[in-house]
């Protein structure tokens, strides 16, 4: 019995010891633990732990996550936003891996703004959930200015979510101003808006740009443009603005590489993707189009430029209501070249003109021929159907430099009246061969291949 005394009284000893020991450990244990709102931060190459009042940022696990709401911004449509998303960018850049949030449920009145590299940490997120509008006073835009949100110079950057960039463009495309609640009232009613419109979203001088899932529309110009850029990859984009909107392209491209475009619906007033000098390796697919002007490549070679296009793939693409399907347009007087590119499995519905190559294209009233161009070659068209409303193909080729290699394959185009007397298929200066029937016949397609003036290469 006593035995059994003295070790009750040893485990009863043992228990108060060790309850003792885990009491004492207890609050420096839990001040150890990860807090989310408590992330730790690098100052004068000194670690230490931000006080929770002063934070803006979070983190979660490895990752930084920087929410303009904590930066100041209102997120109430009407109060200027721009200086806190500066300062969200300017947090984040120092970070790897990043993330600035763009909270859903709120809208950011944002002015012209860039978030620029080089010197900003790499694999930077914009989880873009919210919507961003435009200033619509003319204050905001001083004299004039080519973009209004711009990404410069940085390594793999990610725009992703489900928000929206709204460019508010209905007062440049109208001419009139309109009320800008962060400008006084007599002062954002003083004046028209420039005459240079800006583009909505702006990628330069970047490598591993991804945009994916956002909206942006009623852009004052383009909507979406990758200047210098390599290893793009857009998807599940919409861009919205009216049939009538001028100048609004949806996807502009320009002295870029190794793109691919996918998944996305695109309604403008211009061309739905714009192919300009300087890009390779583009790969466009599962589009739908329309209204717009349709898929294109150039103009090219204006003001006696020189322009080089190469490699492009564009395939499954819907259009509809559109002024072209797929088209080629190159200014007189140009040089280069735009060579081996394929358009199949494209349906078309109630388009002008389905196939076009237009080496005299020309936006102004009147413009002279030239012995200059630029050369076309190895274009082929496959499996492209569907109605048409003014004539079903279109090959205006120069005269000193035809194209050549112009292929045609399965193509089925018929007038959206059959009653209706429409043009039909016509060919200047252009060779190339039929592969298979057409619909209607393209007869005026010559043979072989002709001896090409030389074209200065690229």
């Amino acid at each position: 019995m006593s035995m059994l005394k003295r070790s009750l009284s040893l485990i009863i000893i043992a228990f108060m010891i060790a309850s003792l020991v885990w009491s004492s450990c207890l609050k420096p244990c839990h001040a150890r633990q990860w807090n989310p709102n408590i992330p730790t931060w690098t100052k004068n190459n000194y670690h230490k732990i931000a006080p929770v009042e002063k934070l803006s940022g979070t983190t979660t696990g490895n990752a930084a996550v920087f929410n303009v709401l904590n930066y100041g911004a209102k997120g109430d449509g009407r109060a200027d936003d721009t200086k806190a998303f500066e300062a969200a960018w300017a947090a984040a850049c120092k970070v790897k891996a990043s993330t600035i949030i763009v909270p859903l449920g709120s809208v950011f009145l944002v002015k012209p703004i860039s978030f620029s590299g080089p010197n900003c940490q790499s694999d930077i997120v914009v989880q873009l959930d919210g919507k961003i509008i435009a200033p619509t006073g003319s204050a905001s835009w001083g004299s004039g200015l080519l973009q209004w949100i711009e990404f410069t110079k940085l390594q793999r950057i990610t725009i992703k979510g489900k928000g929206v960039i709204d460019g508010q463009g209905s007062v440049w495309w109208n001419d009139s101003p309109t009320y800008d609640p962060t400008q006084d009232l007599e002062e954002s009613m003083s004046g028209k808006m420039p005459g240079t419109k800006p583009t909505a979203l702006r990628f330069y001088g970047s490598n591993g740009v991804t945009v994916t899932g956002i909206t942006i529309q009623n852009s004052p110009q383009t909507h979406l443009k990758f200047d210098d850029c390599t290893n793009v990859q857009v998807s599940s984009v919409s861009v919205s603005s009216p049939g009538n909107s001028p100048n609004t392209d949806g996807i502009h491209l320009q002295n870029s590489r190794d793109v691919t475009i996918y998944g996305s619906n695109l309604a403008c007033g211009d061309d739905c993707v714009s192919i300009q000098t300087g890009c390779s390796n583009v790969y466009i697919h599962n589009i739908n189009c329309g209204p717009g002007h349709g898929i294109s490549i150039g103009g090219l070679g204006k003001g006696n430029t020189k322009a080089c296009v190469s490699n492009v793939t564009v395939r499954d693409i819907k259009l509809q209501n559109t002024l072209t399907g797929v088209r080629i347009k190159t200014w007189p007087g140009g040089s280069g070249s735009v060579q081996n590119v394929m358009f199949s499995n494209i349906q078309v519905s109630e388009v002008e003109t389905p196939i076009k190559i237009d080496q005299f294209y020309c936006d102004k009233s009147k413009c002279s021929n030239q012995t200059s161009a630029v050369a076309v070659r190895d274009i082929h068209y496959i499996n492209i159907k569907g109605t048409y409303t003014k004539e079903p193909v279109h090959l205006a080729c120069s005269d000193s430099l035809p194209c050549t290699g112009v292929s045609l394959n399965t193509i089925q185009l018929k007038s959206v009246q059959a009653s209706q007397h429409l043009s039909g298929p016509f060919c200047w200066k252009a060779y190339g061969q039929l592969e298979t029937a057409t619909v209607p016949p393209v007869d005026c397609l010559k043979s072989g291949a002709t001896v090409q003036a030389k074209s200065e290469s690229c």
